[in-house]
This record gives structure tokens, sequence and C-alpha cells, in this order.
């Protein structure tokens, strides 16, 4: 009966090297996580492509790059994931920078019709929870008789309609020419 008894002792010793080493791998993995969803929230990280350097150079030239009275600058993630939901911004993130990493190695970029692709996916790149999480007041004091009724009718959830279809250029000053000025001398 002694030998049963430690033979119970010793079976549950790999069981609790399992649940130790379980815990050590996650906790390794949430910290991972969060320093890579760190390191790649940095506009650093979004430029070391080489296609988006221009995109960058429109950015900064920007009222949103910090051409603007405060010199406040946004940052790519807080225009180009969406905010709100955390599963969601980690979603959209994987999905996006997947996306990227398959077309910096499969689209000739020089030939690329960046303006085509812009209008046709800007509601992809761009969402109005984004806007909204800065832009609280749609309807600000010296705002014109049409830009009330537009944001009106958007916030009564009339207009449909997304921020950057009525507001296409805000984010990137003269991005499709600093896109192809930059892409000719490649």
């Amino acid at each position: 009966m002694a030998n049963k008894v430690g033979e119970k002792k010793w079976s549950k010793l790999p069981l609790l090297g399992g649940i130790v080493l379980g815990g050590v791998f996650t906790v390794a993995l949430v910290l991972a996580s969060g320093f890579m969803v760190e390191t790649t929230n940095t506009d650093q990280f979004c430029i070391s492509c080489h296609e988006m350097k221009p995109f960058q150079k429109a950015w900064t030239n920007s009222v949103h790059g910090g051409q603007n009275p405060q010199g406040f600058a946004a940052q790519c993630v807080d225009c180009h994931l969406p905010h709100g939901n955390f599963l969601e911004y980690l979603t959209t993130k994987a999905i996006t920078g997947t996306g990227d990493v398959i077309a910096h190695f499969t689209v000739d970029v020089k030939n690329f019709d960046w303006a085509a692709n812009t209008k046709i996916n800007r509601p992809h790149f761009t969402f109005d929870s984004a806007c909204l999480h800065c832009h609280h007041n749609l309807t600000p004091p010296g705002l014109s008789s049409g830009g009330f009724i537009a944001h009106r009718a958007y916030l009564r959830g009339e207009a449909n309609r997304m921020c950057s279809e009525c507001h296409p250029h805000v984010g990137h000053k003269d991005m499709l020419g600093t896109a192809d000025e930059f892409f000719k001398k490649m």
C-alpha cells in the first residue's frame, strides 16, 4: 500500500509541471503579444516599408500630421484601425498587416494605380470610429450650414456615408501627387 501512495504522489507531478509550464508560456505569450502590438502601432514601423514613405510625407504635411495650431499629430493606427472593440481592433490589425506584407512582396508599386485603389478601398483604410474618437463634436461653432446639415444627418443615422467619403483627403495632403512623384523617381 505504501507503493500506491507514492505512485499517486508522483502521478500528479507531471500535471502540476504542465500547469506551471502552461502558466509561464501564457504569461510570456501575453507579454510578447503586448510588445508586438505596441511595436507595430508606431509610425516608424509603418514606414519601414519603402512604399509607405510617400504616404508618410503626405501625412506629415497635413493637418492630421501635425500641421495644425495645436501641433497634434495622429498616428497611422489612430485613423487606419477601428476604435472601440479591442477584438475588432486586433483582428483588423492582423488582417491589414497580413495584407500589407503580401502586397509588399507582390505589388509593383511603381506601376500600381494608387488613385483607383484609394477611391475603391478608402472605406476599408479609414474607420468612422477612428474619426469620431478625436472628433467628438461634429457641429462645432463656425461650421458652415452645409456642414451642419450633413453632420446632423450623419448623427441621426440618416446619411449612408462614411466620414472619409465626404472628407477624402484630410489625412494626407496631396497624397496621390506625392506618391506619383515618389514612385516616378524609382
